[in-house]
């Protein structure tokens, strides 16, 4: 008796936020431990949205901003449940590099492109497909953003007096080369007892926020001491945009649509990569399409409000469900909080020395660049340390467009060399020429237990027929001289063809017909015979001459024989 068929799994609706869900069996206990988680987020989260926006040369509302309403949307149309956005060190480079040539109104824009492509890619449902984005691919960008991120600081953490620092990673270390003399005593001293704090602080408690209570102390510090050192508050506004208008310009459109889909790449990377992360501790799923629109809308929204790009932050993730979060709500909280503390404390804010934030920063690229998984895929085989390396190098001393761009398309390279290295057609036979079915398997459907008529050649296919194996398949089935009168063509382990691989099966058709070759496949799965009736290739072989077993090819090749 058959069993009962299970049904396939029910497919994710393209846009459900989880606050939605989240809110049907809501209670008071669940809203208790979203506010405390809300409020402990939201304090972590002031210092570094202050030190993002100063890492990406803009004005600290800029990032306070992003965290905010960036925050708030990211939670409440967002597809995890505790997924904290705001400004990231991820875009910290590209927006400096598009504010030095496109200005603020360029970057406007650019944010709003790389939004309008993260709801594409979520329409088109991509978000299944971010996650396999190759790991020495992020680590290597990564790393690399977080050595442009740490040098952009050196002029903050020795108080330089450097004028205005170029965009480029060699060219800002000739800045720093040549303005040694300037060291500022003071701001060293700060910035170094700052680091101290934010190392030793876990070791005292992990309750409060070792950035909090650095950013405390060393502004109490330069206070008291009237330490002569750079603050917020020196030429920078922390006065919050109302609703505006950034007018288009598109001449700059063009320039600005390579940054815009660098933005919208890593976005995507890194907000299902902290949402994955969060899953595993919270147990549960998020909705990587809701995600990827949610974080768009927010994109496309934040340039009304002078804000820079916001996408899920790890750190903050961690720190949310650490804390208790259970829903949505928390990262809501975290984002009215924070607004809150700025219009409240926003004149004491202003008073946070450059160089406590320096410090901060430091200790957070440190932990961003994962040296720990750099140092261990140095070991890893030849092709992933290559990707590895130049995306790191490229990132750090090109472009971190141009190290993505290159990092994506070697990474796709090596997949498709090793899938072509797996993929393999050789002939089979039954009586000891050529390659034995028997050495590599034995199974009931072997070569080696039939008799294969004379004038009948059996080859067989494994792996997948794509581009990347056309020619093979082109090069191995060579009829040469003597062709046989029959070829039967063994696809059973083949599960993928593409397009190409499809036009290589066309070229052998017809190169058997020119030949007096009948050409018969065996064996064939489901998406090559979907793509053969789509295509018109099962018309064109004949249905007959497309089988399931190797007894039905052999039935059939003795048949076309005695015709």
């Amino acid at each position: 008796m058959m069993g009962k068929m299970s049904s396939p799994p029910r497919e994710q609706p393209l846009f459900l936020p989880k606050v939605v869900s989240s809110l049907k069996n809501y209670s008071f206990s669940f809203f208790r431990s979203d506010l405390k988680a809300g409020i402990i987020v939201g304090i972590v989260a002031l210092p570094l949205a202050i030190a993002f926006s100063i890492a990406s040369g803009v004005p600290p509302a800029c990032g306070l901003m992003a965290s905010i309403a960036g925050g708030f949307l990211i939670s409440a149309l967002g597809g995890s449940r505790v997924q904290i956005g705001g400004a990231t060190g991820a875009y910290a480079v590209i927006i400096y590099k598009v504010m030095a040539t496109q200005g603020f109104q360029g970057l406007m824009i650019c944010a709003f492109l790389s939004g309008l492509m993260l709801v594409g890619m979520g329409l088109l449902r991509w978000g299944v497909f971010i996650k396999y984005i190759p790991y020495p691919l992020t680590v290597g960008f990564t790393a690399g953003i977080a050595v442009l991120i740490a040098s952009s600081q050196v002029k903050e953490f020795l108080g330089l007096n450097t004028g205005a620092l170029p965009a480029d990673f060699a060219d800002k270390w000739v800045a720093y080369f040549r303005s040694l003399g300037t060291i500022n005593p003071s701001a060293v001293l700060l910035a170094g007892a700052s680091l101290a704090v934010l190392i030793l602080w876990p070791k005292v408690s992990r309750r409060l926020p070792g950035s909090i209570v650095a950013v405390v102390l060393g502004t109490a510090a330069a206070a008291i001491f009237h330490l002569p050192v750079s603050t917020i508050g020196d030429g920078a506004s922390l006065n919050l945009a109302g609703p505006g208008w950034f007018p288009p310009d598109a001449s700059a459109v063009k320039q600005l649509i390579s940054p815009a889909l660098t933005i919208a790449f890593l976005g995507a990377i890194q907000s299902l990569l902290s949402a994955t992360v969060a899953d595993g501790l919270i147990e549960g799923r998020h909705r990587p399409n809701t995600e990827l629109v949610a974080q768009g809308i927010t994109n496309m929204a934040l340039p009304f409000f002078g804000g820079i790009p916001a996408t899920g932050a790890i750190a903050r993730t961690l720190t949310n469900v650490k804390n208790g979060a259970k829903t949505p709500i928390a990262g809501i909280i975290h984002s009215l909080f924070l607004l809150a503390v700025v219009l409240v404390l926003g004149r004491w804010i202003a008073r946070i020395p450059l160089a406590v934030l320096a410090a901060i920063l430091m200790t957070v690229c440190y932990n961003m660049a994962e040296w720990r998984a750099f140092r261990t895929l140095l070991k890893a085989p030849r092709g992933d340390v290559a990707v590895l390396l130049v995306t790191f190098l490229l990132t750090v001393f090109v472009d971190v467009t141009v190290g993505v761009e290159v990092g994506v398309f070697m990474a796709f390279a090596l997949f498709v060399r090793r899938m072509s290295r797996a993929s393999t057609i050789r002939e089979v036979t039954g009586d000891g020429n050529g390659v034995d079915e028997d050495t590599l398997r034995s199974d009931k459907d072997s070569v080696s237990r039939r008799k294969i008529p004379e004038g009948v050649s059996v080859y067989e296919a494994e792996g997948a027929l794509f581009f990347g194996v056309a020619e093979l398949l082109r090069d191995s089935l060579d009829l040469g001289q003597a062709p046989p009168k029959v070829l039967i063509l063994r696809i059973r382990h083949v599960l993928a063809l593409d397009a190409t691989g499809l036009r290589a099966l066309r070229d052998l058709l017809e190169k058997c017909r020119k030949s007096g070759t009948h050409l018969i496949l065996s064996g064939i799965h489901a998406q090559p015979m979907i793509a053969f009736e789509q295509s018109g290739f099962l018309e064109e072989m004949g249905e007959e001459n497309v089988v399931g077993t190797i007894d039905e090819a052999l039935a059939r090749a003795k048949a076309l024989l005695s015709a």
